[in-house]
């Protein structure tokens, strides 16, 4: 079997991006001399040649082609897309949010076109994605609008503890009517589907109530019992393991003691809060994290999509203090997706 291809794109090239890029290849470097990975990353050449000066970071890459070009044939090649210039670390600016995206656009043309096998994605800055012109709210709506998926769903995942989202980037007085029963059944099934990808054969998936103790009988709101309860009545009557709605306040509680294989979140930060409380990694001397571990992933796309759990960090950027576990993971779990049947580091996290 052919080795895995992965395009990692750098993301804000202001931030963290570079600096674990560097890193990452350092310590992936076995598997890519050994022929079982290749790696293509898509950036700002300039920010990663500066970093890796910058913190003496050693810079393996001789293989540096222009945007528009395929991959090379070796185990490791990068494709810029940057200005000439390194940019700044840590400051926010236009030039970095377009570089942002034009990475993104290239290493989804390549996964379209199927020159890789999966993609993925440092972190970019919201912010300056928009003041570069462009109005998205995140990774997984530009995803969806560059692939021509219109309901695609983020999971998060970390040790068994799987999340999928019914919303994400929107305001919390919203929330409640993006609870759909078609929406609901759109992210139970994907979340179904890349658990078998991961090798669960029979799912048990738990959907988080919307509301306090499920709506308490209709106090605290109808939704519960309005739409969750029936929609998932319907999805077991046709085969699927799911249960719901449980309470937020104990539901992933019973997710971290394997009673279920992921859980259904109704909104941001009921499903990121406990992940990312678990994979943030904290010095008891310091008070500070000093890494993070957990994979974002985009399901419903036509390509297989991961990412780092964690943001751009451009309080630490340049410092060379960033941690690379997440976005090795990352990696790992991109592969395990677009390879089932390949065994990786990825099946501690699945």
């Amino acid at each position: 079997m052919s080795p895995a291809h992965i395009a990692i794109t750098m993301g804000d090239p202001a931030g963290i991006g570079p600096e674990i890029l560097l890193k990452a290849v350092l310590q992936l470097r076995e598997r890519l001399v050994g022929g079982s990975l290749r790696l293509t990353i898509v950036g700002c050449a300039a920010s990663y040649r500066a970093t890796a000066e910058a913190l003496k970071i050693a810079q393996p890459i001789s293989d540096f082609r222009l945007r528009g070009d395929t991959p090379g044939s070796g185990s490791l090649s990068f494709i810029d897309v940057g200005g000439g210039r390194p940019l700044p670390p840590g400051v926010v600016c236009e030039a970095a949010g377009q570089a942002a995206y034009d990475a993104i656009k290239v290493a989804v043309d390549l996964a379209m076109a199927r020159h890789i096998d999966a993609m993925c994605t440092a972190p970019l800055s919201k912010e300056a994605l928009n003041l570069a012109g462009r109005p998205y709210s995140g990774h997984t709506e530009l995803l969806a609008d560059l692939t021509g998926a219109r309901d695609s769903v983020m999971m998060l995942a970390h040790g068994n503890m799987r999340v999928s989202h019914v919303s994400t980037h929107t305001a919390l007085r919203q929330v409640p009517a993006k609870l759909t029963p078609e929406r609901l059944r759109r992210v139970v099934t994907l979340t179904s589907q890349a658990l078998v990808q991961l090798g669960i054969d029979r799912p048990r998936i738990a959907v988080a109530a919307l509301n306090p103790h499920g709506g308490e009988g209709g106090l605290f709101g109808t939704e519960d019992q309005d739409i969750t309860a029936p929609t998932l009545a319907t999805l077991r009557a046709e085969g699927h393991d799911c249960t719901g709605p449980v309470p937020g306040d104990t539901v992933f509680v019973k997710l971290r003691a394997g009673q279920y294989d992921a859980v259904v979140a109704m909104y941001h930060d009921q499903g990121h809060i406990p992940v990312k409380l678990l994979g943030f990694h904290i010095d008891p001397q310091t008070g500070q994290w000093n890494s993070l571990s957990g994979v974002n992933v985009t399901l419903g796309l036509p390509i297989v999509r991961t990412s780092v759990d964690h943001g751009t960090a451009f309080d630490i950027a340049g410092r060379g203090i960033a941690s690379c576990e997440s976005l090795i993971e990352a990696i790992d779990f991109g592969i395990r997706m677009a390879h089932p049947d390949v065994a990786t580091s990825v099946a501690e996290i699945a």
